[in-house]
């Protein structure tokens, strides 16, 4: 993890509050060494910025591996319908696969 780069992430958000892409990368950022953190931005991304396509399909797999199986099963659905809404073909798909290998790591339990 980068301090010089979250410092200037951080920046970014607070001079450009409403663009979402500033808060994903600054959740990417933490995702691997503080996922606690990166729960916060993703988050706040999902209260904030809904329609930000990209935040569903790390921010459930996050979930998924915090063992927060409900909160992963709805994120994976709210981003597949929202993918679906955007006509985004290429991350409904991502998601769909990424929902059916959660679905089938959920019948090995």
């Amino acid at each position: 993890m980068n301090n010089e780069r979250i410092q200037q992430l951080i920046r970014f958000v607070q001079e450009e509050p409403n663009e979402p892409f500033n808060v994903y990368a600054l959740a990417m950022e933490f995702l691997n060494e503080q996922p606690e953190q990166a729960r916060v931005y993703f988050d706040q991304l999902l209260t904030v910025h809904p329609d930000y396509l990209p935040t569903y399909y790390h921010a459930a797999a996050l979930y998924a591996d915090i063992e927060e199986r409900g909160k992963a099963a709805e994120l994976y659905e709210k981003g597949i319908a929202l993918a679906r809404l955007q006509n985004n073909q290429k991350t409904l798909l991502e998601l769909q696969r990424a929902q059916q290998a959660f679905e089938d790591d959920e019948d090995e339990w």
